[in-house]
């Protein structure tokens, strides 16, 4: 699917030379508490109907289980709430003796932590309270323990490991950046880092952090002539290749996400680049606003939006995989903003000198 969006939102970035100073920029990252809640699934809640079993006595008379878990952010932090089921009882004739059952909430407070490597994020628990159905907080001492000593180190133990994502933003960017400046655009990509962590009310808020150039020293390269009829030709048979596949490409997606206004939006955005591209290989005012700068502008802020909903749908951590195309297509922009440091010009002439290179290695 990135592949896909990829080529669809950057298919008109092009190599020039620049060079300039370093400078430390920043774009944030949102991770949705639906992504946390997968991962407490995925690492906890493991038993029947998405329960957590944390404590028995081996003969089924006795347990603490925790079930349901509900995310949000409270004050900085991350709120859980859990349903919570204990049982105390002894085995006699052969049967189990109940001497104590309890039912209640558990909510706890935790602060979402990076590692010294700023890579694995962690939830150690700052605050953490029981009560019953009615709202009254537990005063069982050996619950209270037993909530103590089993629950509250396991829901501190969920973690969401960010090195994949990291490696996946080092990827994206490394695609767009000039092979010819393999050095500077290696020490841009070892600068990359996860920063700054907030619980926010819907999501937690995280940094990333990278260097780049803040001076840019650039010849202004020369202007790209518009497309002859013949290369038009040719740039329209291998669009047409392009157009069939990434159609093919977001009818799979809005099926495996069962958002149809994903399909629409993807759908329309090909529509409306069919037409940008189109003006931009063409002559027209350079006083005028350059339509695949628009265009770009315009399909970002419509399009990060929507996958930030597909981040939300897919199943298990797909999600970060979404939330990691956000944030190094945000790299990228803002890259572009800074005077195109390192080769990205999103432009009509940019659009021209890429088409080209497509047409001879299609040829």
């Amino acid at each position: 699917m990135n592949k896909y969006l990829g080529f669809a939102v950057f298919s008109f970035l092009l190599i020039v030379t620049r060079s300039g100073m370093a400078d430390q920029f920043s774009v944030p990252v949102q991770i949705d508490y639906s992504l946390i809640k997968k991962a407490l699934n995925a690492q906890l809640y493991t038993g029947k109907e998405q329960t957590a079993e944390l404590w028995n006595d081996r003969n089924g008379c006795s347990y603490l289980k925790l079930s349901n878990p509900t995310v949000d952010g409270q004050n900085g932090q991350i709120r859980l709430l859990n349903e919570v089921k204990a049982k105390f009882g002894t085995g006699l004739g052969g049967e189990c003796l109940t001497i104590l059952e309890w039912a209640g909430v558990l909510e706890t407070f935790q602060q979402p932590t990076l590692d010294s490597k700023r890579s694995v994020l962690s939830f150690p628990i700052t605050k953490a309270s029981a009560y019953d159905r009615q709202g009254r907080r537990l005063t069982i001492d050996k619950l209270q323990e037993l909530i103590k000593r089993f629950a509250e180190p396991k829901l501190a133990s969920v973690k969401v490991d960010l090195n994949e994502s990291r490696r996946s933003i080092e990827q994206t960017l490394a695609q767009f950046l000039p092979k010819n400046k393999v050095a500077q655009v290696q020490e841009l990509l070892n600068s990359l880092k996860f920063d700054d962590v907030n619980a926010g009310k819907n999501a937690i808020a995280i940094k990333l952090v990278l260097d780049a150039p803040a001076k840019i020293i650039s010849a202004n390269p020369k202007p790209a002539a518009a497309f002859s009829e013949a290369e038009q030709k040719q740039w329209e048979a291998a669009w047409q290749q392009w157009d069939a596949f990434l159609s093919t490409a977001i009818k799979r997606a809005s099926d495996d996400t069962g958002l149809p206004e994903l399909r629409e939006t993807l759908l329309q955005i090909l529509m409306d680049s069919r037409s940008a591209f189109q003006a931009g290989l063409k002559e027209h005012d350079p006083d005028s606003a350059d339509p695949v700068r628009v265009f770009f502008t315009q399909t970002w802020q419509r399009l990060s939006p929507v996958l930030s909903a597909v981040a939300k749908e897919v199943p298990g951590m797909q999600g970060l995989r979404y939330i990691t195309f956000i944030a190094a297509t945000d790299v990228l922009y803002e890259l572009e903003n800074r005077g195109a440091p390192y080769g990205l010009e999103i432009s009509s002439n940019g659009l021209r000198r890429l088409a080209r290179l497509l047409i001879e290695e299609k040829q």
